[in-house]
């Protein structure tokens, strides 16, 4: 895919291209996901993205929390609004399933949950469906060129 494509062209800025992992059978969801890599669904680091404001921002959680509405709403000042899978190419560059905070579009912002910090490596998508790669937390955090740490999920 063209957003496949873009992931590999910005990770190779970091000589991380050669890492990203294709999978015949689909990793979009995060039990696909969890499956083809052997690991938790936790460890999938889940990218969800979020209009806030007129700003497009997009979250890496842990595979298997939920977005806790009060806590983002403390964090962004805004209710938690999703963007509709109709929308999420146009307005971050990622198909939905391929979504990661990497070569998403120039003004989008990248914000990292705490929920990954349990894990010494999790796994985002690479930008398809059927993508992955995996990292540790420091890897994360300058590869995604993240804004800050939040605390904006809640174990399901």
């Amino acid at each position: 895919s063209m957003s496949l494509i873009k992931v590999k062209e910005y990770l190779k800025k970091y000589n991380y291209d050669d890492k990203i992992m294709e999978f015949d059978l689909s990793t979009a969801t995060v039990e696909e996901a969890s499956r083809e890599l052997k690991c938790t669904p936790g460890e999938i680091a889940k990218s969800l993205s979020f209009i806030v404001n007129d700003d497009v921002i997009v979250i890496v959680v842990k595979g298997d929390n939920k977005i806790d509405n009060h806590k983002f709403k403390e964090t962004f000042h805004v209710k938690a609004k999703m963007i509709d899978r109709d929308s999420v190419e146009e307005l971050t560059g990622h198909i939905p399933g391929g979504v990661c905070p990497f070569g998403l579009n120039d003004n989008v912002k990248v914000y990292l949950d705490i929920s990954l910090k349990k894990y010494e490596y999790v796994y985002p998508a690479c930008g398809s469906a059927n993508s992955a790669i995996k990292l540790s937390i420091p890897e994360l955090e300058k590869l995604s060129n993240y804004v800050k740490w939040v605390d904006v999920t809640k174990e399901v």
